[in-house]
């Protein structure tokens, strides 16, 4: 906006706000979280309690005819001790559905991470910045600023050139999504093309994103949270972070499951309800965990470090979970009609990663997010699928 104008401050308040389960009031603004209090403070690591915090799928709503907005945030910026910093959070601004404009924000905290595997960091605090978005259609629109997804964010106020309200709620079906660091949106850029948000564009349904970066662990604080989260449609994409933290052995894996899925129809027994394995990632497929990150080519990378023997001792590897998830589905369907399983590697199989490899060996880039994305709306929310309208 122009320095001449005298802009509209708006702060934002939890009714601009979607896709999060809970806000936090801090001494700048509202920090989203994307787990409530209850289970945050369940939380056993900083790689869960920053992933929570970090807002994929939260997005701004709200109606205006300003032709310029600012977003004044204060982010919380993670770098890797001994590399150079990664680019900044982008805010996507879409316009009555379309994606119009981007921008980043300058300054922020810096959350220094000294050792990756335990992510231990160092906190220095910096100053808030704004995300600015000029040359807007003119005339009445309906806006979503996507947070970045990999950046936890603070928001304070809006600065418009004309009113602002609250958008009222679309009437859309609401899809609840559970899953690892590739739901978060890792190796990905924009907030509003992770495949979840695509996905749910397609299925013209309203998101709410729990992809936790290395965190889908069959949580039960996790099951709660969505146990008591109102959607209509609930899918649930576990194994790839069982497997490479080394979580779990088959004897403890499928109890966990059961209890998981138990838990959620405590609150939604009737609920459509998806159950995902994992997409290919070749590094685990017959090889166990742990993960470990891997710079000896001056990036990073990812190897597995389990010993492929110890399966018959019930080390966990991608196959072994696509089986074992399979077969509670079958099991339990006979009883649970709304119980649907969905092979990973329907979503991003070989000739997938044929075409778009996984950059670091773990996680797709925005190529594999789009092609997961598309061929989840194509399975799911299409094709007399789980989350079509009639079977909902």
């Amino acid at each position: 906006m122009s320095s001449e104008q005298n802009p509209i401050t708006t702060p934002v308040t939890a009714d601009f706000l979607r896709g999060h389960l809970d806000v936090e009031e801090t001494a700048h603004g509202l920090l989203p979280h994307r787990l409530p209090a209850r289970a945050r403070r369940q939380i056993p690591d900083d790689r869960l309690a920053v992933a929570e915090a970090q807002p994929s799928g939260v997005r701004l709503v709200f109606r205006t005819s300003a032709t310029g907005i600012d977003l004044d945030t204060l982010p919380t910026k993670r770098v890797y001790a001994g590399f150079p910093p990664p680019p900044d959070g982008v805010y996507d601004l879409l316009v009555d559905g379309r994606l119009t404009a981007q921008a980043t924000v300058d300054g922020g905290n810096l959350r220094t991470v000294t050792d990756l595997r335990t992510e231990t960091a160092e906190f220095t605090p910096g100053p808030a910045g704004t995300a600015r978005f000029t040359g807007l259609p003119a005339g009445e629109k309906y806006i979503e600023i996507w947070l970045p997804h990999a950046e936890i964010t603070e928001v304070i106020a809006l600065r418009t050139d004309a009113p602002v309200e609250p958008a009222p709620r679309s009437g859309r079906r609401v899809w609840l999504h559970h899953g690892s660091s590739i739901s978060h949106g890792s190796n990905t850029v924009f907030p509003s093309t992770i495949w979840p948000a695509l996905a749910a564009s397609a299925g013209e349904v309203e998101l709410i994103n729990l992809g936790f970066g290395g965190s889908a662990l069959v949580d039960p604080f996790t099951a709660r949270a969505i146990r008591d989260t109102p959607a209509d449609l609930i899918s649930v994409k576990l194994g790839l972070n069982v497997v490479n933290s080394d979580a779990m052995r088959l004897r403890a894996f499928a109890p966990a499951v059961h209890g998981f899925l138990d838990t959620i129809r405590e609150g939604h027994p009737t609920t459509p309800l998806l159950l995902v394995s994992p997409v290919l990632c070749p590094t685990h497929e017959d090889t166990p965990g742990p993960l470990m990150p891997d710079f000896s080519e001056g990036t990073l990378t990812f190897k597995a470090t389990g010993d492929p023997a110890e399966t018959a001792t019930g080390r966990l590897t991608l196959t072994i979970v696509r089986d074992v998830l399979a077969g509670i589905v079958e099991q339990r369907s006979t009883e649970d009609p709304n119980l649907h399983y969905l092979d990973g590697l329907d979503l991003y199989g070989e000739s997938d990663h044929d075409e778009f490899p996984l950059p670091d060996g773990v996680h797709p880039g925005p190529e594999g997010h789009r092609r997961i994305g598309e061929n989840f709306a194509e399975i799911v929310f299409a094709n007399d699928g789980p989350f079509t309208v009639a079977a909902g």
